[in-house]
């Protein structure tokens, strides 16, 4: 019987441990879906208020890419148990999106581009640290990755070419 004890705590802790794992999983998936539709919100901005053919198309881009993640992370959502999944952006991102909409021309391409900057190297750490899961959620933030990176690299160029106009 006093083998039994250890052998149930052991179980216990590690119930728990995956519990919070799941838990950190679900918060992660439900963040990535409300993102990837304020980065399509966000796409569709850019090709109605930018300036440059360079935030159109990368709008074009966003609106697309972020379209396809929506589809998959709910899949990854499916996967970890997530629910209440929200079907939009949360308020910040709202509240960033309509600040941006009253703006359009070269004030737009350069404040979108400065958030396009600083929102996936926010993302990209978050996906980072995701795809080190044995989960559903974790093989989403893996496959997803490349393409953040390659939006990073891109909003980059956006931001010098804009900064650089006077």
């Amino acid at each position: 019987m006093r083998k039994l004890v250890p052998i149930a705590a052991v179980f216990v802790a590690l119930s728990a441990s995956a519990v919070a794992q799941d838990k950190a999983s679900q918060k992660f998936i439900t963040e990535a879906i409300q993102g990837n539709h304020a980065e399509v919100q966000m796409g569709q901005l850019a090709q109605q208020n930018g300036q440059s053919s360079e935030v159109k198309a990368f709008g074009q881009m966003l609106q697309n890419d972020h379209g396809a993640a929506v589809q998959k992370a709910q899949e990854a959502a499916k996967g970890v148990g997530a629910s209440n999944i929200s079907a939009g952006p949360n308020a910040k991102q709202k509240a960033d999106h309509d600040k941006m909409a009253k703006m359009n021309g070269a004030a737009f391409d350069k404040v979108f581009a400065a958030h396009m900057v600083k929102d996936h190297k926010k993302d990209i750490a978050a996906y980072q640290k995701a795809s080190k899961k044995q989960d559903a959620a974790g093989q989403y933030a893996q496959q997803t990755l490349p393409t953040l990176q390659k939006h990073l690299e891109t909003a980059q160029s956006i931001q010098k070419q804009v900064s650089s106009k006077r």
